[in-house]
């Protein structure tokens, strides 16, 4: 199965999750996006990744969720990464997959409960921050193996 990876908009991910609009017009946005947190042991962690640069067409055989949190990631010096997600409960549900290309200014938060794949970078290395609410424990992320299919 292929899937074609679109530019990112907000009415096509709303379902997944919130865009970060980092062209705002003020010196401040407080509450830029829903950050939600369903485990009194989890503490946001604030943390930079260095996610692997990937190339299309892209083959993806896993996904993950962050059942109990939300999660975003703020670009730092990105040209653009690679966003593929699904809708579903214990498992991803193939049939909502979703692949999109965003640019490097533009901001995520997953919505609690969204599979998704790792972050992937498309152009060249680079490095992102991430919110996330964890515990250190077995659940922080669930991880699924997916049927193969192909990120065109």
């Amino acid at each position: 199965m292929n899937i074609v990876a679109q530019p990112i908009s907000a009415p096509a991910f709303t379902r997944f999750g919130t865009l970060i609009d980092s062209e705002i017009n003020v010196p401040r946005l407080n509450f830029a996006v829903p950050v939600e947190n369903h485990r009194e042991t989890a503490h946001a962690n604030l943390c930079i990744v260095r996610p692997p640069v990937v190339t299309l067409p892209f083959t993806v055989d896993t996904m993950e969720r962050h059942a109990f949190s939300t999660q975003a990631f703020f670009p730092l010096d990105t040209q653009r990464y690679l966003l593929v997600v699904a809708e579903g409960g214990d498992a991803p549900d193939l049939s909502t997959l979703a692949a999109f290309i965003v640019p490097g200014r533009q901001g995520i938060s997953y919505a609690r409960g969204i599979w998704h794949i790792g972050m992937a970078v498309l152009d060249a290395p680079c490095g992102m921050a991430m919110l996330v609410h964890e515990d250190g424990a077995g659940r922080d992320t669930d991880y699924v193996a997916v049927a193969p299919f192909t990120v065109i």
